[in-house]
Order: C-alpha cells, then sequence, then structure tokens
C-alpha cells in the first residue's frame, strides 16, 4: 500500500500544481509591449498568443471535468450552487481573457488610461468572479480518484494546513495586493514594465495572483460569521488606499509615466489628460467596484444564512471522498 501510494505521489502533486498555476501563467506568458513596427503603424486588435490560450483552455477544461463529477454527486440545491459557482468562473475566464486578448491589450501599451481599464478588469472583475467559482476544490476534482485522495491527504497535513491559512489570512492577502498595487505604479516600476515584457509580465501576474488572494479572503472569511467584520474591514480599507493612489495619480500636476508622451502624440491625445483618466478609473469605478464587495460581504454577514459545507475556506480545497 507504502509502494502505491508513492507511485502516485510525484504525478499527484505534478499535476496540482499545473492545475493552480494556469490561471496565473496565462498573464505571465503574455504581456503587450511596442515594437517598432506598431509605433511606425499602430493596429488595435485581437491577440491570441498560443501558450497563453492554452493555459487558459487548460484550466477551464480542467474545472468543466471536475465540475461534472461534482454536479453528478449533488442533490438539487448543491447543482444549483454549483452551477452559480461555474457561472461565476465562467464570467472570471471571460473578463480575464478580454483584458489580455481583446484590443483592449494592445490599446494598453499606447494610453495609461486603457492600461488602467485592464489592470481593473483583471483585479477587480476576474479575480474576484474566479475566487467564486472555487477553482482549487473544482480542479482537484477534475484529477484521477486516486490522485485526488492523495492530494487530499497531503492538503490535511499539519504544515500545508498552516501555510494555507497564513496565506488567506486578512492582513496576508490586504498587505500582499497593496504593497503590489502601490510598489508597481511607482514610476520607474511602471516605466520598466511598459519597456521590458518580462517585467511587464511580472506586473500582470503580481496584480492578478494578489489580487486572488485578496478576494480569496474577503469571500472565504466574509461566509462566517465570526470574521465577517475583518472581510469588510479589508475591503474598506483597500477601497482607501486605492481611491488615495487613483487621486494621487489624477492630481498629479506633471506626467509620472513620461513613456506615453510619444504614443499619446501619435494618436492626437494630451498624455496629461490621458494620465488624468487613468487616475479616475481607478478612483472612482475602482472604489464603486470595492465599495459592491464590500455590501455584499455585510449582506451575507448580517442574513447568516450560509452554510458551513459551503464555506470557501480550508474545508473547500479538500476533496470530499478522502477516506477517514
Amino acid at each position: 500500500m507504502k509502494t502505491r501510494s508513492t507511485s502516485i505521489a510525484l504525478p499527484a502533486l505534478l499535476a496540482l500544481v499545473a492545475l493552480v498555476a494556469l490561471l496565473a501563467a496565462a498573464p505571465l506568458a503574455h504581456a503587450h509591449v511596442l515594437t517598432d513596427a506598431e509605433r511606425a503603424a499602430p493596429t488595435f486588435g485581437w491577440s491570441f498568443a498560443p501558450w497563453p490560450v492554452a493555459l487558459m483552455a487548460a484550466s477551464i477544461a480542467a474545472y468543466a471535468a471536475g465540475y461534472l463529477r461534482l454536479r453528478r454527486r449533488s442533490g438539487s440545491r448543491g447543482r444549483v450552487l454549483r452551477a452559480r459557482h461555474a457561472a461565476a468562473f465562467a464570467g472570471g475566464s471571460c473578463a480575464l481573457a478580454l483584458a489580455l486578448f481583446s484590443p483592449l491589450d494592445t490599446l494598453s501599451a499606447w494610453l495609461f488610461s486603457a492600461h488602467m481599464v485592464q489592470h481593473e478588469t483583471m483585479m477587480l472583475i476576474a479575480a474576484p468572479l474566479l475566487v467564486l467559482g472555487r477553482p482549487l476544490a473544482v480542479w482537484i476534482w477534475a484529477l484521477p480518484h486516486e490522485w485526488r485522495l492523495w492530494v487530499g491527504h497531503r492538503i490535511r497535513a499539519r504544515g500545508v494546513a498552516a501555510s494555507w491559512r497564513f496565506l488567506t489570512a486578512p492582513l496576508t492577502g490586504w498587505w500582499l495586493h497593496a504593497v503590489a498595487l502601490w510598489a508597481w505604479h511607482a514610476p520607474a516600476a511602471f516605466e520598466a514594465a511598459l519597456v521590458h515584457p518580462f517585467v511587464h509580465s511580472l506586473q500582470h501576474s503580481s496584480f492578478l495572483l494578489t489580487a486572488l488572494v485578496f478576494w480569496w479572503t474577503v469571500f472565504g472569511d466574509g461566509a462566517r460569521r465570526q470574521s465577517g467584520g475583518h472581510a469588510m474591514l479589508s475591503v474598506f480599507t483597500t477601497m482607501v488606499h486605492t481611491t488615495a493612489l487613483g487621486a494621487l495619480i489624477t492630481l498629479a500636476p506633471g506626467l509620472w509615466y513620461p513613456y506615453y508622451v510619444e504614443p499619446c502624440s501619435t494618436l492626437g491625445i494630451d498624455p496629461l489628460h490621458d494620465q488624468q483618466l487613468g487616475g479616475l478609473i481607478m478612483w472612482v469605478p475602482g472604489a464603486a467596484a470595492y465599495l459592491i464587495g464590500g455590501l455584499a460581504i455585510a449582506a451575507r454577514w448580517l442574513s447568516c444564512q450560509s452554510s458551513p459545507q459551503f464555506a470557501p475556506g480550508r474545508a473547500a480545497i479538500v476533496p470530499r471522498d478522502t477516506p477517514r
């Protein structure tokens, strides 16, 4: 029995790591930086780079496989709940694809305001919807039965459970997301991302990953009565500091990102006005998104109607068919 368990350990671990990394790797594999040809003749169209498209397709296929298995095991109430999760994951995947592959991606290399729309789409639309889709739990169910049992045992291990609790603690998620936002919007870091494709990829991936952790802590803890207050406080304070960052960019007397002078001039747009519009996008619609999230958490907390087995905490990533 021990030999058999050991024989499936490595492939099971590799499969789980691959599933979890799929969505995170898509932004890392795709970030648009202007080429000399594009500077000479601007074009704005859809861009379907093979590698990120393959990663997105694989993540969706794995989710579909896990969803079908879970749906067959669920009662009528469970099927309705699973359908809501699948709809949220589908919406998040569509939002992420829109941010990465649509004309918005190519336009973001020319306009700071478009770049802000792209970032906000990933962090405030795609990330919370993906979290609501419960992808970790569903992806695990896409694994073969024996692999799923092995992964379930390893997830319950003390070290893994402790690491997961630390990563999904409200303060951890809050700090990771705040540091990513402020650090990458510093002029030197932002301009480096506009010039170097790999740095740009790191920027996009850090925005998406920290947003996923942040929204996981918000919605996961918000589903429990005893920690809903922490979730609301996390959303409120994030709304405050992102609003402050947007206001700083909007009200700045000069350009923070001189890189956009040439692209904006080519399109006949004042770069300072474009920067102010980008700051307003972070300031007003961004704050509204956090406010909506906070209100949703408050409504769930006050209603006290959440069932413990559906709370997206530690149990949400542990397969239910693990042997006792």
